[in-house]
Protein backbone atom coordinates (compact mmCIF):
# COMPACT_ATOMS: atom_id res chain seq x y z
CA UNK A 1 0.00 0.00 0.00
CA UNK A 2 3.16 2.19 0.74
CA UNK A 3 4.77 1.47 -2.00
CA UNK A 4 1.67 2.59 -4.27
CA UNK A 5 1.35 5.94 -2.62
CA UNK A 6 4.60 6.84 -3.20
CA UNK A 7 4.93 5.80 -6.93
CA UNK A 8 1.82 7.71 -8.09
CA UNK A 9 3.60 10.95 -6.38
CA UNK A 10 6.28 11.10 -8.86
CA UNK A 11 3.63 10.22 -11.52
CA UNK A 12 1.34 13.22 -10.47
CA UNK A 13 4.57 14.97 -10.30
CA UNK A 14 5.36 14.34 -14.07
CA UNK A 15 1.85 15.18 -15.28
CA UNK A 16 2.05 18.44 -13.81
CA UNK A 17 5.47 19.25 -15.21
CA UNK A 18 4.20 17.89 -18.48
CA UNK A 19 1.10 20.12 -18.46
CA UNK A 20 2.53 23.25 -17.18
CA UNK A 21 5.08 22.92 -20.52
CA UNK A 22 2.13 22.33 -23.07
CA UNK A 23 0.55 25.75 -21.72
CA UNK A 24 2.91 28.08 -23.18
CA UNK A 25 3.81 25.82 -26.17
CA UNK A 26 0.05 25.83 -26.94
CA UNK A 27 -0.45 29.34 -26.33
CA UNK A 28 2.43 30.03 -28.65
CA UNK A 29 0.91 27.94 -31.89
CA UNK A 30 -2.53 29.28 -31.49
CA UNK A 31 -1.38 33.02 -30.75
CA UNK A 32 0.45 32.18 -34.60
CA UNK A 33 -2.06 30.38 -35.96
CA UNK A 34 -4.34 33.60 -35.45
CA UNK A 35 -1.88 35.53 -36.38
CA UNK A 36 -1.57 33.35 -40.29
CA UNK A 37 -5.30 33.55 -39.90
CA UNK A 38 -5.87 36.78 -39.92
CA UNK A 39 -3.28 38.37 -41.89
CA UNK A 40 -3.42 35.87 -44.38
CA UNK A 41 -6.57 32.95 -44.59
CA UNK A 42 -9.06 35.44 -43.96
CA UNK A 43 -7.52 38.34 -46.38
CA UNK A 44 -6.22 35.88 -48.92
CA UNK A 45 -8.97 33.28 -49.81
CA UNK A 46 -12.83 34.28 -51.07
CA UNK A 47 -14.90 34.39 -54.36
CA UNK A 48 -12.81 36.80 -55.61
CA UNK A 49 -9.24 35.91 -56.81
CA UNK A 50 -6.68 38.04 -55.12
CA UNK A 51 -2.69 37.37 -55.35
CA UNK A 52 -0.76 36.22 -52.29
CA UNK A 53 2.34 38.47 -52.98
CA UNK A 54 -0.48 41.52 -53.57
CA UNK A 55 -2.22 40.99 -49.86
CA UNK A 56 1.14 41.29 -48.37
CA UNK A 57 2.21 44.20 -49.82
CA UNK A 58 -1.09 45.75 -49.41
CA UNK A 59 -0.68 44.91 -45.74
CA UNK A 60 2.46 46.76 -45.73
CA UNK A 61 0.87 49.97 -48.13
CA UNK A 62 0.00 52.30 -45.37
CA UNK A 63 3.46 52.06 -44.17
CA UNK A 64 3.78 55.56 -46.64
CA UNK A 65 7.57 55.79 -46.23
CA UNK A 66 8.22 53.03 -48.32
CA UNK A 67 6.10 53.83 -51.05
CA UNK A 68 4.77 50.85 -51.93
CA UNK A 69 1.80 49.95 -54.62
CA UNK A 70 0.79 46.23 -54.41
CA UNK A 71 -1.14 46.78 -58.04
CA UNK A 72 -4.40 45.72 -56.78
CA UNK A 73 -7.63 47.62 -57.96
CA UNK A 74 -9.76 49.76 -55.91
CA UNK A 75 -12.60 46.66 -55.88
CA UNK A 76 -9.88 44.43 -54.61
CA UNK A 77 -8.60 46.80 -52.38
CA UNK A 78 -11.79 47.30 -50.71
CA UNK A 79 -12.67 43.63 -50.39
CA UNK A 80 -9.78 43.31 -48.35
CA UNK A 81 -10.36 46.30 -46.32
CA UNK A 82 -13.68 46.12 -45.77
CA UNK A 83 -15.22 42.95 -46.14
CA UNK A 84 -12.88 40.36 -45.37
CA UNK A 85 -10.60 41.68 -42.57
CA UNK A 86 -13.67 43.05 -40.72
CA UNK A 87 -15.15 39.36 -41.45
CA UNK A 88 -12.27 37.30 -40.24
CA UNK A 89 -11.88 40.32 -37.25
CA UNK A 90 -15.66 39.06 -36.49
CA UNK A 91 -15.32 35.78 -36.35
CA UNK A 92 -11.95 35.78 -33.88
CA UNK A 93 -14.58 38.10 -31.69
CA UNK A 94 -17.34 35.82 -31.96
CA UNK A 95 -15.50 32.23 -31.52
CA UNK A 96 -13.32 33.99 -28.38
CA UNK A 97 -16.72 35.48 -26.81
CA UNK A 98 -18.53 32.28 -26.74
CA UNK A 99 -15.42 30.01 -25.76
CA UNK A 100 -14.69 32.42 -22.75
CA UNK A 101 -18.69 32.19 -22.13
CA UNK A 102 -18.58 28.60 -22.18
CA UNK A 103 -15.91 28.10 -19.96
CA UNK A 104 -17.17 30.46 -17.64
CA UNK A 105 -20.54 28.21 -17.30
CA UNK A 106 -19.02 25.13 -17.25
CA UNK A 107 -16.66 26.56 -13.94
CA UNK A 108 -20.13 27.46 -12.35
CA UNK A 109 -21.79 24.61 -13.13
CA UNK A 110 -19.05 22.59 -12.55
CA UNK A 111 -20.19 20.31 -15.74
CA UNK A 112 -17.81 20.06 -18.84
CA UNK A 113 -20.90 19.95 -20.84
CA UNK A 114 -22.65 23.29 -19.91
CA UNK A 115 -23.24 25.44 -23.12
CA UNK A 116 -23.12 29.12 -23.68
CA UNK A 117 -26.87 28.66 -24.72
CA UNK A 118 -27.85 28.24 -21.22
CA UNK A 119 -30.63 30.27 -19.95
CA UNK A 120 -32.32 31.00 -22.70
CA UNK A 121 -29.91 33.36 -24.77
CA UNK A 122 -30.16 31.82 -28.09
CA UNK A 123 -33.86 31.07 -27.90
CA UNK A 124 -34.53 34.53 -26.91
CA UNK A 125 -31.94 36.03 -29.30
CA UNK A 126 -33.81 33.24 -32.13
CA UNK A 127 -37.04 35.20 -30.89
CA UNK A 128 -35.60 38.67 -31.11
CA UNK A 129 -34.26 38.17 -34.96
CA UNK A 130 -37.28 36.58 -36.22
CA UNK A 131 -39.43 39.65 -34.55
CA UNK A 132 -37.31 41.60 -36.74
CA UNK A 133 -37.36 39.91 -39.82
CA UNK A 134 -41.03 39.45 -39.56
CA UNK A 135 -42.26 43.20 -38.96
CA UNK A 136 -39.84 44.38 -42.16
CA UNK A 137 -38.58 46.74 -39.76
CA UNK A 138 -35.47 47.78 -41.76
CA UNK A 139 -33.12 50.50 -39.51
CA UNK A 140 -29.65 51.18 -38.72
CA UNK A 141 -29.26 52.04 -35.30
CA UNK A 142 -25.41 52.65 -33.94
CA UNK A 143 -24.34 51.57 -37.69
CA UNK A 144 -25.84 48.13 -36.83
CA UNK A 145 -28.71 46.91 -38.25
CA UNK A 146 -32.16 45.33 -36.45
CA UNK A 147 -31.76 42.41 -36.74
CA UNK A 148 -28.98 42.22 -34.72
CA UNK A 149 -30.05 44.37 -32.20
CA UNK A 150 -32.91 42.29 -31.54
CA UNK A 151 -31.40 39.69 -31.31
CA UNK A 152 -29.51 41.01 -28.38
CA UNK A 153 -32.26 42.30 -26.58
CA UNK A 154 -33.88 39.03 -26.84
CA UNK A 155 -30.99 37.29 -25.64
CA UNK A 156 -31.22 39.34 -22.49
CA UNK A 157 -34.45 38.95 -22.02
CA UNK A 158 -34.23 35.48 -22.15
CA UNK A 159 -31.87 35.29 -19.45
CA UNK A 160 -33.41 37.84 -17.65
CA UNK A 161 -36.61 35.15 -17.17
CA UNK A 162 -34.78 32.46 -16.93
CA UNK A 163 -33.06 34.45 -13.47
CA UNK A 164 -36.38 35.39 -11.99
CA UNK A 165 -38.06 32.01 -12.82
CA UNK A 166 -34.57 30.39 -10.77
CA UNK A 167 -35.33 32.96 -7.86
CA UNK A 168 -38.85 31.80 -7.76
CA UNK A 169 -37.93 28.23 -7.72
CA UNK A 170 -35.19 28.40 -5.03
CA UNK A 171 -31.96 29.90 -6.74
CA UNK A 172 -29.73 26.88 -6.80
CA UNK A 173 -27.69 25.92 -9.87
CA UNK A 174 -30.26 22.90 -10.54
CA UNK A 175 -33.37 25.43 -10.65
CA UNK A 176 -31.50 28.06 -12.93
CA UNK A 177 -30.60 25.38 -15.87
CA UNK A 178 -34.11 23.70 -15.58
CA UNK A 179 -35.86 28.00 -15.67
CA UNK A 180 -33.64 27.95 -18.32
CA UNK A 181 -35.07 24.93 -20.21
CA UNK A 182 -38.54 25.84 -19.73
CA UNK A 183 -37.64 29.82 -20.47
CA UNK A 184 -35.83 28.18 -23.98
CA UNK A 185 -38.84 25.86 -24.69
CA UNK A 186 -41.44 28.92 -24.49
CA UNK A 187 -39.44 31.61 -26.19
CA UNK A 188 -39.38 28.51 -29.05
CA UNK A 189 -42.76 27.96 -29.09
CA UNK A 190 -43.27 31.74 -29.92
CA UNK A 191 -40.56 31.77 -32.31
CA UNK A 192 -42.52 28.69 -34.05
CA UNK A 193 -45.97 30.42 -34.35
CA UNK A 194 -44.26 33.47 -35.89
CA UNK A 195 -42.75 31.43 -38.57
CA UNK A 196 -46.15 29.98 -38.89
CA UNK A 197 -47.66 33.13 -39.24
CA UNK A 198 -45.08 34.45 -41.90
CA UNK A 199 -43.88 31.65 -44.03
CA UNK A 200 -42.63 34.08 -46.61
CA UNK A 201 -39.90 35.24 -44.25
CA UNK A 202 -38.89 31.67 -43.15
CA UNK A 203 -36.02 31.13 -45.75
CA UNK A 204 -34.58 34.66 -44.30
CA UNK A 205 -35.20 33.59 -40.49
CA UNK A 206 -33.82 30.29 -40.92
CA UNK A 207 -30.73 31.55 -42.43
CA UNK A 208 -29.73 33.61 -39.57
CA UNK A 209 -30.44 30.66 -37.11
CA UNK A 210 -27.73 28.66 -39.27
CA UNK A 211 -25.43 31.59 -38.39
CA UNK A 212 -23.83 34.11 -40.42
CA UNK A 213 -20.72 36.38 -40.35
CA UNK A 214 -21.46 38.30 -43.05
CA UNK A 215 -20.83 42.48 -42.27
CA UNK A 216 -21.12 45.52 -43.61
CA UNK A 217 -17.71 46.63 -42.75
CA UNK A 218 -16.27 47.42 -39.29
CA UNK A 219 -19.47 48.15 -37.33
CA UNK A 220 -20.10 44.59 -35.43
CA UNK A 221 -16.11 44.32 -34.69
CA UNK A 222 -16.61 48.10 -33.20
CA UNK A 223 -19.74 46.67 -31.53
CA UNK A 224 -18.50 43.28 -30.03
CA UNK A 225 -15.06 44.49 -28.90
CA UNK A 226 -15.14 46.61 -26.07
CA UNK A 227 -18.04 43.92 -24.38
CA UNK A 228 -15.45 40.99 -24.96
CA UNK A 229 -12.56 42.81 -23.58
CA UNK A 230 -14.57 43.69 -20.26
CA UNK A 231 -16.41 40.69 -20.01
CA UNK A 232 -12.80 38.61 -20.46
CA UNK A 233 -11.05 40.72 -17.83
CA UNK A 234 -14.10 40.00 -15.40
CA UNK A 235 -13.41 36.41 -16.08
CA UNK A 236 -9.79 36.36 -15.51
CA UNK A 237 -10.33 38.09 -12.84
CA UNK A 238 -12.49 35.49 -11.24
CA UNK A 239 -10.06 32.96 -12.29
CA UNK A 240 -9.30 31.60 -8.60
CA UNK A 241 -12.87 31.77 -7.55
CA UNK A 242 -13.55 29.33 -10.79
CA UNK A 243 -11.37 27.19 -9.21
CA UNK A 244 -12.52 27.55 -5.87
CA UNK A 245 -16.02 26.71 -7.41
CA UNK A 246 -15.04 23.33 -7.26
CA UNK A 247 -15.08 22.49 -4.32
CA UNK A 248 -18.33 22.53 -1.62
CA UNK A 249 -19.30 26.47 -1.36
CA UNK A 250 -18.52 26.01 2.92
CA UNK A 251 -14.60 24.95 1.32
CA UNK A 252 -14.24 27.52 -1.20
CA UNK A 253 -15.87 30.05 1.57
CA UNK A 254 -13.07 28.72 3.61
CA UNK A 255 -10.40 29.03 1.82
CA UNK A 256 -11.15 33.02 1.18
CA UNK A 257 -14.06 32.42 -1.86
CA UNK A 258 -17.33 34.34 -2.38
CA UNK A 259 -19.08 31.56 -4.18
CA UNK A 260 -22.73 33.08 -4.53
CA UNK A 261 -21.12 36.54 -5.99
CA UNK A 262 -19.06 34.56 -8.01
CA UNK A 263 -21.61 32.39 -9.91
CA UNK A 264 -23.93 35.89 -10.35
CA UNK A 265 -20.98 38.04 -12.00
CA UNK A 266 -19.74 35.01 -14.03
CA UNK A 267 -23.24 33.98 -15.37
CA UNK A 268 -24.29 37.78 -16.25
CA UNK A 269 -20.60 38.12 -18.32
CA UNK A 270 -20.88 34.80 -19.91
CA UNK A 271 -24.60 35.53 -20.81
CA UNK A 272 -23.30 39.06 -21.83
CA UNK A 273 -20.90 37.82 -24.00
CA UNK A 274 -23.36 34.76 -25.03
CA UNK A 275 -25.63 37.86 -26.13
CA UNK A 276 -23.61 39.91 -28.02
CA UNK A 277 -22.08 36.74 -29.99
CA UNK A 278 -25.48 35.81 -31.05
CA UNK A 279 -26.69 39.26 -31.73
CA UNK A 280 -24.03 39.85 -34.71
CA UNK A 281 -23.47 36.11 -35.81
CA UNK A 282 -26.53 34.10 -35.67
CA UNK A 283 -26.81 30.56 -33.70
CA UNK A 284 -23.60 29.41 -33.82
CA UNK A 285 -23.33 25.90 -32.22
CA UNK A 286 -20.63 23.62 -30.12
CA UNK A 287 -17.75 26.27 -30.00
CA UNK A 288 -18.14 27.20 -26.72
CA UNK A 289 -19.17 23.76 -25.74
CA UNK A 290 -16.06 21.77 -27.11
CA UNK A 291 -13.33 24.53 -27.02
CA UNK A 292 -13.13 24.96 -23.89
CA UNK A 293 -13.62 20.78 -23.18
CA UNK A 294 -10.87 20.31 -25.51
CA UNK A 295 -8.34 22.59 -23.73
CA UNK A 296 -9.00 21.55 -20.32
CA UNK A 297 -7.93 17.70 -21.18
CA UNK A 298 -5.00 19.38 -23.29
CA UNK A 299 -3.89 21.97 -20.20
CA UNK A 300 -5.45 21.10 -17.23
CA UNK A 301 -8.19 22.25 -15.48
CA UNK A 302 -7.24 25.49 -13.82
CA UNK A 303 -9.22 28.34 -15.05
CA UNK A 304 -6.00 30.68 -14.74
CA UNK A 305 -4.65 29.19 -18.27
CA UNK A 306 -8.47 27.37 -19.28
CA UNK A 307 -9.87 31.47 -20.32
CA UNK A 308 -7.02 32.80 -22.62
CA UNK A 309 -6.39 29.58 -24.29
CA UNK A 310 -9.82 28.59 -24.64
CA UNK A 311 -10.44 32.53 -26.05
CA UNK A 312 -6.91 31.73 -28.70
CA UNK A 313 -8.65 28.48 -29.34
CA UNK A 314 -12.40 29.56 -30.03
CA UNK A 315 -11.35 32.40 -32.37
CA UNK A 316 -8.97 30.39 -34.18
CA UNK A 317 -12.04 27.54 -34.80
CA UNK A 318 -14.24 30.38 -35.92
CA UNK A 319 -12.20 31.75 -38.31
CA UNK A 320 -10.92 28.23 -39.87
CA UNK A 321 -14.49 27.66 -40.11
CA UNK A 322 -15.80 30.65 -42.09
CA UNK A 323 -12.90 30.13 -44.55
CA UNK A 324 -13.69 27.16 -45.18
CA UNK A 325 -17.58 27.66 -44.97
CA UNK A 326 -17.04 30.91 -47.59
CA UNK A 327 -14.90 28.37 -50.02
CA UNK A 328 -16.28 25.08 -49.79
CA UNK A 329 -18.94 26.10 -52.36
CA UNK A 330 -17.79 29.24 -53.90
CA UNK A 331 -19.16 31.33 -54.98
CA UNK A 332 -22.00 30.32 -52.96
CA UNK A 333 -21.67 30.22 -48.91
CA UNK A 334 -22.24 27.24 -46.42
CA UNK A 335 -23.93 28.65 -42.79
CA UNK A 336 -21.02 29.32 -40.72
CA UNK A 337 -23.31 26.75 -38.21
CA UNK A 338 -23.57 24.37 -40.53
CA UNK A 339 -19.92 23.73 -40.32
CA UNK A 340 -18.98 23.56 -36.60
CA UNK A 341 -21.69 21.28 -36.62
CA UNK A 342 -20.34 19.30 -38.66
CA UNK A 343 -16.91 19.44 -36.92
CA UNK A 344 -18.08 19.88 -33.29
CA UNK A 345 -20.95 17.06 -33.15
CA UNK A 346 -18.73 14.34 -34.02
CA UNK A 347 -15.73 15.29 -32.26
CA UNK A 348 -17.75 16.32 -28.96
CA UNK A 349 -19.13 12.54 -29.35
CA UNK A 350 -15.58 11.35 -29.46
CA UNK A 351 -14.47 13.37 -26.90
CA UNK A 352 -17.67 11.90 -24.69
CA UNK A 353 -16.46 8.40 -25.40
CA UNK A 354 -12.89 8.55 -24.41
CA UNK A 355 -12.81 11.31 -21.40
CA UNK A 356 -14.83 9.49 -18.27
CA UNK A 357 -14.80 12.87 -16.90
CA UNK A 358 -17.16 14.53 -19.48
CA UNK A 359 -19.83 12.40 -17.68
CA UNK A 360 -19.32 12.99 -13.93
Amino acid sequence: MHQHSTNLAPDSAKIAVERAFRVPVLGGVLVLLLLLLIGLGGALYGAADIPLKSVLIEFLRPLSWLNLDSGLSETQSTIIWQWRLPRVALAVLVGASLSVAGASYQGVFRNPLADPFLLGAAAGAGLGATLAITSGVERVIWNIGTVPLAAFVGSLTGVFLSTMLSRAAGRSTASLLLAGIATASFLTAWQTYLLQQNMDTIREVYSWLMGNLSTSGWGEVNLILPYFVVCFIIAMAHRKELDLLRLSDDEAISLGGHPKRTRIILILAASLLTAIAVSVSGLIAFVGLVVPHVIRLAVGSSYRVIIPLSALAGGAFLCMADIFARNVISPGELPIGVVTAFVGAPFFALLLRLSKSAVQ
